[in-house]
């Protein structure tokens, strides 16, 4: 485990096990289905053949990423705003996934990794790293909406003043 400080990214090696198109995006059933999915083989699924490689995933308030563990070529990114679920497997605890919808397909994607000693404290990280995200979404839009309802305010008492030079300049004619 590495941590950068200038990006507050963290970063994990852990095992790669694939990613699989799921039809919801939540529930421990969707990592159960998506682990089954991916002992059956399947000759027409890239995804399946790229599984059980190592990759680093490094984790930040903006997303995740999977990146290639020798080439650090990125495999896969996704915007914490776009993911809706991550636990552990329960039949394996060592086993954890989580669900992110793709941003340009809608669609979601089970994204699931093995990790010897990190699984639970990864499970963990990346709720923190959500809801703070989520937070963060939430302050940020809580302050667009009263600089909105501001600048309304502002128009409406504009108007009013021009009501009221009017009816001021009318009263002195």
């Amino acid at each position: 485990m590495s941590d950068t400080e200038e990006d507050n990214e963290i970063s994990f090696p852990v095992k790669f096990l694939g990613r699989v198109e799921v039809v919801r995006s939540d529930g421990l059933e969707i990592l159960s289905e998506a682990a089954q999915s991916l002992k059956t083989p399947d000759q027409f699924s890239s995804e399946k053949a790229a599984r059980k490689s190592k990759v680093h995933l490094f984790l930040s308030l903006s997303g995740i990423d999977i990146l290639e563990n020798k080439t650090k070529f990125l495999l896969y990114s996704c915007p914490l705003s776009t993911i809706s679920f991550c636990a552990l497997l329960p039949s394996s605890p060592k086993v954890f996934g989580f669900v992110a919808r793709h941003p340009a397909a809608d669609t979601n994607h089970c994204y699931l990794f093995q990790s010897q000693a990190f699984s639970h404290l990864l499970v963990s990280v990346i709720g923190d790293a959500f809801r703070a995200s989520k937070k963060e979404e939430s302050i940020r839009g809580g302050r667009d909406l009263i600089v909105e309802a501001l600048r309304h305010k502002n128009k409406v008492l504009q108007r009013e003043n021009e009501e009221l030079k009017r009816r001021l300049a009318g009263q002195s004619n």
